[in-house]
């Protein structure tokens, strides 16, 4: 296949994302361009998607996962340094919207020079090994080029995977789309053990290889892109006016419900918190707890703060929330309406 590449030297998907919308939009190639990229864990979440819902912020918080939404529709994916993506733009006239297997045939076929013969594209747009889910897959055009992305599970903790894309068993009931979870499993152990001990970086070149039809990098060295300062410059705006922009990660997720409850040793308390636009709309404190003060005066105090752990913990931190609840810290309060 002909065609010119970049291997992306960040490991932040919030900047990756914002250099693959700026050669998108902005630079134009005679030939499809191929974009590889490998991220620290990170969680995207999809262009209509409530990102509250799909992850488990507390957990997120923790781990230090960085969560940013993507252009593109489809659910909320996480990848780690174990994950390679790659991305294809081309001419919007040259394949038609929502046709992925025209983008993952290549990958797919790469694949069984590997050792893997199962993979396989399935479905709408997923490929799959030993009938296991490995790669998901999402599209977008614009202005006449189309673009498609997709992450190849090469060794990926798929515990933290689980923990981090699952919400908490509260109850949310939301207007957005959810992510649907299914069986995944890591390329690495399908294909021949030459390849079995390989890195993320020497998957990624083997791969590039195969699919430019080389036998070494500096065979195909002329066909890779790379960045100017210009185009550095272009791309730290698009990352801070999007990628890395609370209103975008956060303010865009539907209008939803949230409940929180928990039991303490004073009591039980059980709130209903109404998120739009990323901030708390309103709030109802329900339960056995006790309090010498209205919990419903708390609750519109509440009202306008952005729906996180921080700004929760800054609203809270003047009041005594003791009056409210008898015998519960602040500290678990915050706890149980962030988590």
């Amino acid at each position: 296949m002909l065609m010119y590449y970049v291997v992306m030297k960040s490991n932040d998907i919030r900047r990756n994302l914002a250099t693959e919308q700026y050669l998108m939009n902005q630079k134009n190639f005679d030939e499809p361009l191929l974009l590889f990229y490998i991220e620290k864990p990170c969680i995207i979440v999809g262009r209509n998607q409530n990102t509250y819902e799909e992850i488990n912020q507390k957990y997120v918080e923790d781990h230090d996962i960085t969560v940013t939404r993507r252009l593109s529709g489809g659910g909320a994916i996480y990848q780690a340094l174990g994950n390679l993506c790659f991305s294809f733009v081309v001419n919007a006239d040259s394949e038609h919207f929502g046709d992925f297997k025209s983008f993952t045939q290549p990958i797919v076929d790469a694949l069984h020079q590997m050792g893997a013969p199962t993979a396989e594209v399935s479905g709408r747009n997923d490929m799959l090994v030993d009938g296991k889910k490995f790669s998901g897959n999402a599209m977008y055009t614009k202005n006449g080029k189309t673009f498609s992305h997709g992450t190849l599970s090469w060794d990926v903790d798929l515990d933290v995977l689980t923990q981090a894309l699952n919400a908490p068993a509260d109850k949310i009931a939301s207007k957005g789309i959810k992510s649907i979870r299914q069986r995944v499993t890591n390329l690495k152990g399908h294909v021949d053990p030459e390849y079995q001990n390989m890195s993320t970086e020497e998957f990624r070149d083997v791969l590039l290889l195969n699919l430019m039809h080389a036998d070494q990098l500096a065979d195909v060295a002329d066909r890779e892109y790379q960045l100017t300062a210009a185009d550095e410059q272009a791309i730290d705006k698009i990352f801070n006016d999007l990628y890395s922009n609370w209103d975008w990660v956060y303010g865009r997720s539907p209008k939803s419900t949230i409940q929180k409850r928990k039991h303490f040793d004073f009591g039980t308390i059980d709130a209903r918190l109404l998120i739009e636009n990323g901030k708390i709309a309103n709030v109802k404190f329900y339960g056995d707890f006790f309090g010498s003060g209205d919990a419903n005066e708390l609750a519109e105090k509440l009202v306008g703060t952005v729906y996180d752990r921080e700004h929760l913990a800054s609203t809270l931190e003047p009041i005594d929330t003791t009056s409210y609840f008898t015998g519960i810290p602040k500290t678990e309060l915050v706890e149980l309406l962030a988590q």
